[in-house]
């Protein structure tokens, strides 16, 4: 940090943990409705280790952990905030302090980090440990000989996912609890550092959007009706990403995601009473994560949707993103029939970049990364302060 900002850190228990896989009896809070549990628990293709199958009702992790806020130094009882979500199978922070003090500085807001579920400090140390990890990569590679892109950095998503592919929703779900959880304790004066008549912003970056559209569209409550929501490498539905990249999942996974949530996933949703309830049964935030999976599936409902919202959205992408195309994002974004007004704006640096990694920082030619990453943010205060 810089003598401009501070960093602080929160308490936090996720109170919606109990949605996860790992118990047979579940209840719904809202419908007052007790669900059992007909999916099994989990398929045994993928496993090798059971480090990595815990039961995620148990990773005590995911449930108690802490949040950060960048602020201005000084500022107290601020009235304006911005959520920043990070991307898929990410284990630190790093990459995004730089961002999050970027925003900080340009709009003078706090900048709240929160981890999506099982990531970040969410996730057990042993999931992260190179060690341990690359190991579990060479066991995987031995199992299934044609994988593409294992690695340490992505065995422990991958083989939890492709045992359960299922975990996408149920961790997906837990974390937009969570949010409004959060927000709810901001409004109720739990945080000394934000006022509770506060205001808030969303910036989102790769799954991290996905995520904020599902809680922008959803407007629960209406606490997201005044939000803008500013999307980075991000807004497309789940079956236009390229997710096999050895920083984010490798292909056995990436295939047993496809499979289920987007070639098999009515059929899933018939045998699983829970996926059921949540996704078909009076949850519009089901309904809208249904609509964000696959493009050509409720179009309608999700293009309504976004239309709505059209002007407190705004997207930047960029041109050689090989894992969410830019155009992608554009045909999502803007709609099929490109009568949805939402601003999206191409970049194409003048250097080598990636999705995962689009401002690296091991460049020899820092200047022209310093001044890439500054067109970005600025595009992206500008859009907050306007």
């Amino acid at each position: 940090m810089n003598t401009q900002t501070e960093l602080l850190e929160y308490p936090f228990e996720s109170l919606s943990y109990n949605l996860l896989p790992g118990v047979t009896d579940y209840e719904c809070i809202k419908h007052h409705l007790k669900l059992k549990n007909t999916s099994q628990f989990r398929t045994e293709v993928g496993t090798i280790n059971d480090h990595v199958h815990i039961k995620d009702i148990r990773v005590e992790e995911n449930r108690f952990f802490k949040y950060q806020i960048i602020k201005p130094k000084g500022k107290t009882s601020s009235k304006k905030v911005i959520f920043l979500f990070h991307g898929f199978n990410e284990r630190d922070w790093t990459k995004y302090l730089p961002w999050a003090e970027a925003i900080c500085k340009g709009t003078g807001n706090p900048v709240v980090l929160f981890p999506l579920a099982f990531h970040m400090q969410r996730a057990p140390k042993y999931w992260s440990s190179k060690r341990d990890m690359y190991k579990l990569s060479e066991e995987r590679k031995k199992k299934y000989p044609n994988i593409i892109n294992s690695t340490l950095s992505n065995v422990a998503i991958s083989m939890r996912l492709h045992a359960m592919p299922q975990r996408f929703i149920y961790s997906g779900l837990q974390t937009y609890h969570d949010i409004i959880q959060l927000i709810e304790e901001f409004k109720s004066g739990k945080n000394p550092d934000i006022s509770k008549d506060f205001q808030f912003d969303i910036f989102a970056y790769s799954i991290g959007g996905f995520l904020s559209q599902i809680l922008k569209l959803t407007n629960y409550n209406t606490y997201f009706s005044n939000t803008k929501l500013c999307l980075f490498c991000s807004g497309t539905t789940f079956n236009r990403f390229s997710s096999v990249s050895k920083f984010i999942l490798d292909s056995e996974a990436n295939v047993a995601l496809y499979s289920f949530l987007i070639e098999h996933f009515d059929k899933f949703l018939k045998k699983d009473n829970l996926l059921k309830h949540y996704i078909l049964e009076d949850h519009l935030e089901g309904e809208v994560l249904h609509c964000m999976l696959d493009y050509q599936k409720k179009r309608d409902f999700r293009e309504a949707l976004l239309k709505k919202h059209e002007d407190q959205i705004y997207a930047i992408t960029l041109k050689k993103d090989a894992v969410i195309p830019s155009f992608e994002i554009i045909n999502t974004l803007k709609g099929a029939y490109r009568d949805i007004n939402i601003k999206v704006d191409e970049l194409d640096f003048d250097r080598d970049y990636t999705h995962e990694n689009p401002f690296p920082s091991n460049l020899t030619s820092n200047a022209q990364v310093a001044k890439d990453f500054d067109l970005v943010f600025n595009k992206v205060c500008d859009f907050f302060n306007a």
